[in-house]
């Protein structure tokens, strides 16, 4: 008898968890457990658009280009946490590349959260456009939504440093969270749209990722274009790319998840790091203004950090991270499973890292490896001159 009765519960829990499943707002759960985790080649999962690509300009090449080789334990470091790419570019010339796992210099992968950092610059190119007039304008402006008692004091400037303090779930490893559903669901805007205030904005850095989206948002309201269409005619065709991007959407002829999932390649994304290094100039033309470039690229210290104990924010500005390290600033984008796009002005660097993991360690606020990646490419300098 209550072996039958363990059998009938159990046929209606999954009768119920079958019916919960199939609602269409849970698609995307069904999705998280097939697919687990994100991984770099998420592309093929995904309805992609095109950021299309002009004029190539192409890499000049160092005299030194080749003579440089990976040491036993730069090769280890770059092995332990599965590298695909790792290039370093000085003056505007590739010093070394070197691919991995099957992967070459024209291989697209997943930039993962450097998206972010790229949505953090087309806001600048809006500005220069005229869409937006300033970093202060609040988003109510351009989001309807947003124009309530409790959330029309949220600003661009909020949205691009991470201090909305608005209710974005940055939970990884919850089915439920909003990232979650942000990354496998189809309605992106409807998720970022549908939020509340947690805390008063402008005060703290939060990592939010929907304050991204809401970015994107804005800049293809304004503009009336996809942010890909405006990201290919203010960035990637400005920059030379070899080759077109694909940026995911939520669905077809849908959203970008511009928090993420801008698909490209090693040598491409070194370009955006070149614009960094010259002051928003790409081929002698001023892609971004240099005003606007260098509030993105340096922490915002009127916000307080709470990861790291409520201290003053030093490690980000308009969607772009910061460190200081060697007594040097450093500049970069980054992606969770260790993408990232390094600018070292002092040195005239890139540095492009691209690969499976990351370090789940952190000093000061930034993964172990981000260290590790750095002292390989200043070595590499320093035997090259």
């Amino acid at each position: 008898m209550a072996k039958k009765k363990i059998l009938l519960v159990s046929g209606i829990l999954a009768l119920a968890l079958a019916i919960f499943l199939s609602l269409p707002q849970n698609w995307y759960i069904v999705k998280a457990l097939i697919y687990q985790k994100p991984n770099i080649d998420d592309m093929r999962l995904f309805h992609n658009r095109t950021v299309d690509s002009g004029d190539v300009s192409p890499w000049r090449f160092s005299p030194n280009y080749g003579s440089v080789v990976l040491n036993r334990q730069a090769d280890s470091v770059l092995t332990l946490y599965k590298t695909t790419a790792y290039l370093v570019a000085v003056d505007s010339s590739l010093l070394f590349e070197a691919y991995f796992d099957g992967y070459g210099p024209d291989s697209a992968s997943n930039s993962f959260s450097m998206a972010k950092s790229i949505v953090g610059l087309l806001i600048g190119c809006a500005i220069d456009d005229g869409y937006i007039y300033s970093v202060d304008q609040p988003i109510a402006h351009f989001l309807p939504e947003f124009d309530t008692p409790s959330l029309s004091s949220i600003t661009i400037k909020h949205l691009l440093t991470m201090s909305s303090g608005l209710s974005w779930d940055e939970a990884y490893s919850s089915l439920f969270s909003m990232t979650t559903k942000g990354f496998y669901g189809n309605d992106i805007a409807a998720l970022v749209l549908n939020q509340h205030r947690v805390s008063a904005p402008g005060v703290q850095f939060e990592y939010r990722s929907g304050d991204t989206q809401l970015l994107s948002l804005i800049i293809s309201r304004v503009t009336g274009k996809s942010v890909s269409q405006y990201a290919s005619e203010k960035l990637w065709k400005l920059l030379g790319a070899e080759h077109p991007a694909y940026w995911s959407l939520d669905k077809e002829d849908g959203k970008e998840k511009a928090f993420c999932c801008f698909n490209s390649n090693a040598r491409d994304f070194a370009r955006i790091g070149r614009l960094v290094l010259n002051n928003g100039i790409m081929n002698g033309q001023q892609v971004i203004s240099s005003d606007y470039l260098q509030s993105a690229i340096f922490p915002d210290t009127t916000l307080v950090d709470p990861e790291l104990g409520g201290v003053k924010n030093t490690r980000y500005g308009y969607q772009w991270w910061y460190i200081r390290y060697r007594d040097m600033d450093i500049h970069y984008a980054r992606g969770i499973l260790g993408q990232y796009i390094f600018a070292i002005p002092s040195k005239r660097m890139v540095v492009v890292r691209l690969g499976h993991f990351r370090s789940d360690e952190k000093r000061d606020g930034h993964p172990l490896d981000v260290y590790r990646y750095l002292d390989i490419a200043f070595d590499m300098v320093e035997k090259a001159e």
